[in-house]
C-alpha cells in the first residue's frame, strides 16, 4: 500500500523535474534579445501574388546567467549545439522562438546552432529558405522601387517577456554590406539598401489584447526597367506614331484610314492583356496602365477625326480637310506628348 503512494509521487515529482529542466521560462522579465535577419539571397519576387523568396539566416543573443560555466572546469570556452537533434534534445535552456509573421506555409530550416558562453551569454543562429506576403507598391510599374518586409516576432511572448532589439553590430553595417554583396540579387532586381526597425504590434488572443516586440526588416530593390521599356514600353509607341501614318492618306479612303485606326487600337487591347497577366489585381493605375490608357484614347481620337474630314470632302470642302489633316499632323503628336510628360510628372510625384 505504501509503495502504491509513494511511487505514482516520485514519478510525477520526476516528470516536474523534467519538465521544469527542459522548458525553464525567460530568464529575466523582460529578456531582451538582439536579433537581425540577414538576407543572402533573394530567389524570386512574384509581382501576381505580392509575394517573394528568400533565403535568410536569422541572428539573435541574449544573456542567460543560469547557463553561466566555468570554462576551466568544463574544458571548452564554449558550449555548441547544432543540428535539429541537439537544439531540440540536447539543449535544455530557454530560446525565443522566433517566427516571421508574414511567412507563407513552414518554411524550410536548413540549419540551426545555440552557443553557450561561461559568461550566459547565448547566440542563435538558423538559415531559412521562406517564402513571404508583402504588400506592394506598383505605381510607379516599370520603374518602382518595392520595400519587402519580413516582421520578426518572439512566438507567444508579450511585451513583459521578451523584447526584441536590433543588433546594432549588423544594422549599422547594412550599407556596406549591400555593397560588398552584389550577388543578393534576383534577376530584374537590384538591391539598394537593407533597414532593421522595432516596434510593438497588438494581437487579439482569446478573449484578451496582448502587445507582442516585433522586429520589421525591409529589402529596399529597384527594377530593372530598361528591358521592359525596350520589349514593351517603345514598340507601343512606335505603334501609336505609325497609327498618324493616316493623316497623309486621302481623307476620301475612309475605308483604309479607319482600318489603320482599328488596328492599332485592337493592339492596344492586345498589350493590356500581356500586361495584366504580369500584374496584382489592384484598384489603382499604374504608369503602364496609363500609358495604354493614354494610347488607346489618343488612337481612338484618329476614328472621329477621319470620319470628319471625310465628311468634309463629300461636302465638297477639300481644302478645309486637307487643312485638318496638316493641322493633326502636329496636334495628335504634341498632345500625346504632353500627356505622356504629365502621366510621367504624376506618378514621380507618388
Amino acid at each position: 500500500m505504501l509503495l502504491a503512494v509513494v511511487l505514482p509521487v516520485v514519478a510525477a515529482s520526476r516528470q516536474a523535474r523534467a519538465i521544469d529542466a527542459g522548458m525553464p521560462n525567460p530568464p529575466a522579465s523582460p529578456t531582451r534579445v538582439q536579433c537581425a535577419i540577414v538576407i543572402l539571397d533573394v530567389i524570386d519576387i512574384d509581382d501576381v501574388n505580392e509575394s517573394f523568396e528568400a533565403e535568410v539566416a536569422i541572428l539573435a543573443t541574449w544573456n542567460d546567467p543560469r547557463l553561466a560555466f566555468d570554462a576551466e572546469a568544463e574544458g571548452t570556452d564554449r558550449k555548441l549545439f547544432q543540428g535539429e537533434y541537439q537544439f531540440a534534445e540536447v539543449f535544455r535552456g530557454w530560446w525565443p522562438q522566433l517566427m516571421i509573421l508574414n511567412e507563407v506555409g513552414r518554411g524550410d530550416t536548413k540549419a540551426i546552432m545555440i552557443e553557450v558562453f561561461p559568461d550566459g551569454r547565448v547566440r542563435y543562429a538558423a538559415q531559412r529558405h521562406a517564402q513571404l506576403e508583402t504588400p506592394m507598391a506598383l505605381h510607379a510599374y516599370p520603374f518602382d522601387t518595392q520595400r519587402l518586409r519580413a516582421s520578426l516576432l518572439a512566438f507567444n511572448d508579450t511585451t513583459d517577456q521578451v523584447v526584441l532589439e536590433v543588433n546594432q553590430q549588423l544594422a549599422g553595417t547594412t550599407d556596406d554590406y549591400v555593397r560588398r554583396e552584389q550577388d543578393v540579387n534576383v534577376a530584374g532586381w537590384q538591391l539598394k539598401h537593407v533597414g532593421m526597425v522595432v516596434d510593438e504590434m497588438s494581437m487579439a488572443v482569446g478573449s484578451g489584447q496582448n502587445n507582442y516586440s516585433r522586429m520589421v526588416t525591409t529589402i529596399h530593390l529597384q527594377r530593372r526597367s530598361w528591358q521592359l521599356v525596350w520589349q514593351m514600353l517603345f514598340p507601343l509607341l512606335v505603334i501609336v506614331s505609325m497609327i498618324w501614318s493616316i493623316f497623309w492618306i486621302n481623307g476620301e479612303s475612309l475605308a483604309d484610314r479607319l482600318n489603320v485606326s482599328f488596328i492599332g487600337i485592337l493592339t492596344i487591347v492586345a498589350y493590356q492583356f500581356v500586361v495584366l497577366d504580369d500584374m496584382p489585381r489592384m484598384s489603382y493605375l499604374t504608369f503602364t496602365d496609363s500609358l495604354l490608357l493614354v494610347s488607346f484614347l489618343t488612337m481612338s481620337a484618329t476614328i472621329p477625326e477621319s470620319l470628319f474630314a471625310n465628311s468634309l470632302m463629300r461636302a465638297g470642302r477639300r481644302t478645309a480637310a486637307v487643312r485638318l489633316d496638316r493641322v493633326c499632323r502636329w496636334a495628335f503628336p504634341l498632345t500625346y506628348t504632353v500627356l505622356i510628360v504629365g502621366t510621367v510628372s504624376w506618378f514621380s510625384l507618388l
